[in-house]
């Protein structure tokens, strides 16, 4: 079998004498190594159900179509949520599928470091950088592509449950088409930095950690321990913070939410929420670069 190989690859440089290293070659690379690994395909497929799945239930749910047990706090049947906007109860699978999307970007860059391939890919591409620029495109296009599909199925789903049973909602009402671009965008940007913290940190369990404690457990810790003052000035520019401001249709009304912000705290406009957004997201890239192409692999 090495044999034939070893002769493959040398008809393939023969055919190729003046073939160079070009990013268009690392991209197509980086594409191969997404798409042929099992463990890849399932979690994206992962995602895609759950932000739809998560979505028809929790339609079912609010509808009445699907009955809860109770605890004796009142009668089973139509859930008492029908003051929820139809466009949060469309996208409650989207905080899971975020988790599924961002450990994918730590493992992307952090699975190659744990196999010793990074050395093979490094030796390949000295630059290093391009690696780095290819692997954020492939996980941008594959992500969006997959999640864009999956928000808007989610939304028409859950809103055709909610005919007859309640409010819904349009793609004409002010705020959803925003909100649920918003969160395709959202959970783009929770995959690059997953990929930041997996080039970073170099380690899978590290970098999912990492993750976790900065979209879920930081908010709520420092919403407990920070006086509101100082936790209604730092709060609403923590990512998750900043991603409910333009991934739900009335911010406003979702001042707190999941965030741990005191009492008078409010989430920032969608535009601000957006700009300090791609500000967290771009900031660890570039660290993630610089120290790329400064320490040994």
């Amino acid at each position: 079998m090495s044999t034939s190989v070893a002769a493959a690859t040398h008809d393939r440089v023969a055919r190729f004498p003046d073939a160079k290293v070009s990013q268009l070659r690392v991209i197509g690379a980086e594409w191969l190594k997404l798409r042929t690994l099992r463990s890849t395909v399932i979690t994206l497929a992962a995602a895609c159900v759950v932000v739809v799945g998560f979505a028809a239930m929790a339609a079912g749910v609010v509808s009445g179509d699907i009955t809860p047990e109770t605890n004796g706090a009142g009668p089973a049947g139509q859930m008492p949520l029908m003051t929820v906007d139809p466009t949060s109860i469309a996208m409650a699978g989207t905080s899971l599928a975020m988790l599924i999307l961002g450990s994918l970007g730590v493992l992307f860059m952090s699975g190659e470091h744990s196999s010793g391939m990074i050395r093979t890919t490094m030796s390949a591409v000295p630059q290093r950088l391009p690696v780095l620029w290819a692997k954020a495109l492939v996980l941008v296009v594959v992500s969006a592509v997959l999640m864009t599909a999956s928000v808007f199925a989610a939304f028409f789903l859950s809103q055709a449950i909610l005919e007859g049973n309640g409010p819904t909602a349009a793609l004409s009402d002010p705020g959803v088409t925003r909100a649920l671009w918003g969160n395709v965008a959202y959970l783009v940007g929770v995959t690059l930095m997953g990929l930041a913290l997996g080039s970073l940190l170099r380690s899978s369990a590290g970098g999912i950690a990492t993750l976790f404690a900065g979209l879920l457990v930081v908010p709520g810790l420092l919403g407990l321990v920070l006086p509101d003052s100082w936790g209604n000035a730092v709060l609403p520019y923590l990512p998750d913070s900043a991603g409910q401001s333009f991934t739900l249709v009335d911010p406003s009304a979702g001042s707190g939410f999941g965030s741990g912000f005191g009492s008078g705290a409010e989430l920032l406009t969608p535009g601000a929420g957006a700009l300090v957004f791609v500000v967290w997201v771009v900031g660890l890239i570039a660290l993630a670069a610089t120290l790329l192409h400064r320490r040994d692999v």
